[in-house]
């Protein structure tokens, strides 16, 4: 394993962190409310960030995301990148590709996608029916990517006849909206039943990477506060509790980077990664919610403001430990996968005995 990333990496992740970091500032963020800031988002596709992705593959894109999660940038770059460009990239039609990839990678199109599967949408005919109850970034998005009962994607225009979105409020400020289809118009990606599982464990990777940077953000407000804020004539972070918490909250934190860094580089090197992508996406769910817990914690009264930086980070936390499956669901999946290995390995060696 080698998780170093390329000299195309590392100079993409610079450039992202120099702009996360220069547009998306507190004041910024709280215009921003739930919807995107249009402005950060026209210098990422003009700095060609989303386009890159096609280039810089899974690991790139993580390494991208833990950029956006340091300053909980309002934009819908995870969601674009796995629900819109690796999908169509890896499973689109070459028409497909010609006609979506420079309208996402431009930024003209924004994607999301109606993840995970839960058998509430049927297709017939080409046409989709069913709801999904809180889809993120719906409400900026101009495409969604939907999968039906049988677990086959469908790409679908917000703009299209039977398509209607109602806004959601999510724990994070992801302008979500409640996808209604009766009967609209879709186009198939992928013919094997393969895309749904690809794109799934992209996704879950991918904001695995998000949750690493969420995390480290928080833990980075949290070291500021307590080596600056003096109680009984010295800073809090000389404390041994203070420092106990905030190095849990770091070993947490790398655990979840390190286990996103594994499952995307065995995803760009094609070889089998289902448990290593449940294993990043446990770590996310379970360690992030610590994390984020302990950042608010740290900072005392100053963590129960709203308007505090670091609820952002508690918030988008909180969120991202549900999203795709919570800690026991993807806990439930791991084992039964290494059941089904075991038992595949069993049968294997039986047949050649």
């Amino acid at each position: 394993m080698d998780f170093h990333p390329t000299e195309e990496q590392t100079a993409a992740a610079g450039l992202a962190a120099r702009i996360f970091s220069d547009l998306a500032t507190h004041e910024r963020l709280a215009e921003a409310g739930t919807g995107s800031d249009a402005e950060l988002w026209k210098a990422l596709t003009a700095a060609g960030l989303i386009a890159a992705v096609e280039e810089t593959g899974l690991l790139g894109l993580v390494l991208l995301l833990e950029e956006q999660g340091r300053t909980t940038a309002q934009v819908p770059y995870a969601a674009t990148c796995v629900y819109g460009i690796l999908p169509v990239a890896a499973h689109g039609s070459p028409e497909q590709r010609a006609r979506l990839l420079p309208a996402l990678g431009t930024g003209d199109a924004v994607a999301t996608g109606a993840f995970p599967a839960r058998g509430r949408i049927t297709s017939e005919g080409g046409r989709l029916t069913g709801t999904a109850p809180a889809v993120p970034w719906l409400r900026d998005a101009t495409h969604v990517l939907v999968p039906d009962a049988d677990r086959s994607l469908w790409l679908v225009r917000t703009d299209a006849p039977g398509v209607r979105i109602s806004p959601v409020e999510t724990t994070a400020p992801w302008s979500a909206g409640r996808l209604t289809l009766t009967g609209a118009e879709a186009e198939r990606l992928g013919r094997d039943g393969g895309a749904y599982e690809d794109t799934l464990a992209a996704a879950r990777t991918a904001f695995a990477g998000l949750q690493a940077g969420v995390c480290a953000g928080s833990l980075a407000r949290a070291v500021e506060y307590t080596s600056t804020r003096e109680q009984f004539g010295r800073p809090l972070s000389t404390n041994q509790g203070v420092m106990l918490r905030a190095a849990d909250a770091y070993m947490d934190t790398e655990a979840i980077r390190v286990t996103a860094y594994e499952a995307a580089w065995r995803i760009d090197q094609g070889l089998p990664a289902q448990e290593h992508v449940l294993t990043a996406a446990w770590w996310a769910s379970e360690a992030g919610k610590r994390v984020v817990h302990a950042g608010q914690h740290l900072h005392g009264g100053m963590g129960a403001d709203l308007d505090h930086p670091v609820h952002r980070h508690f918030l988008w936390g909180r969120q991202l430990a549900a999203y795709l499956g919570c800690g026991s669901e993807l806990l439930a999946e791991l084992g039964a996968s290494i059941a089904e290995s075991g038992a595949s390995a069993s049968t294997a060696e039986g047949e050649q005995a």
